[in-house]
């Protein structure tokens, strides 16, 4: 039977963050019932399972509508593509497959973990040399034993795909939504949620807590 695997983000903005920043071709969203509440999901492919990260649906509609201007997010649920704003589609679900084994206790892809030394690391890790046109540059934070963790999936293609969870340890929650870092200079990465010239930016989807599929402990 397959698996699947749902982790709740921290609020619909770190969920709409996920599926539309900077992405040419916005994710697919789902929208189905968990648990007996109504969600939005949007699925990541592994070698036996679903990971899905979702959200609870503030309402119906058939987009999810994301930007980022000014230091402000706008994210919403449209029922068409109107302003200037990145729209992942919403594919209305009558129930989940029933082929489908929700969060089982056994985890066949759980993620190897790396412990990177600093955030500047953890940046640069984002860029992939053999996919330089395809990055995924999301990171993702969630809290753990009084810190946060915040932290980049990689994966290592042998006979079986292998997972990484790449992370650093921080002191306090990131309150910002986006790491920023400059290739040019020699600054530590910040925090931030406004854009400059210069710089790259990566997303931070933050989650309600961890999910053993990282591979730490998470007791929080």
């Amino acid at each position: 039977m397959l698996t699947q695997f749902f982790i709740e983000t921290a609020d619909f903005a770190s969920f709409a963050r996920y599926v539309c920043t900077f992405r040419e071709s916005p994710l697919r969203v789902y929208s189905h019932e968990l648990n007996g509440e109504k969600v939005l999901s949007s699925r990541r492919v592994l070698t036996k399972s679903l990971l899905s990260f979702y959200t609870k649906a503030p309402k119906s509609g058939r987009y999810v509508s994301y930007s980022a201007k000014g230091g402000k997010e706008e994210a919403d649920i449209v029922n068409s593509p109107k302003a200037i704003s990145n729209y992942a589609p919403i594919i209305h679900l009558h129930s989940l497959p029933s082929a489908f084994n929700i969060n089982p206790k056994k985890i066949e892809d759980k993620f190897n973990t790396i412990q990177v030394e600093d955030l500047g690391s953890l940046a640069r890790l984002t860029y992939d040399p053999e996919m330089p046109d395809e990055l995924d540059i999301t990171l993702f934070s969630f809290p753990r034993k009084g810190k946060w963790v915040i932290g980049y999936i990689t994966s290592l293609d042998l006979e079986d795909v292998v997972y990484f969870f790449n992370h650093v340890i921080l002191d306090k929650e990131p309150v910002k939504p986006f790491l920023q870092y400059s290739l040019q200079d020699t600054k530590a990465p910040v925090f931030t949620d406004k854009f400059q010239h210069g710089y790259t930016y990566l997303p931070i989807i933050k989650l309600k807590q961890g999910h053993a599929i990282f591979g730490l402990n998470n007791k929080k």
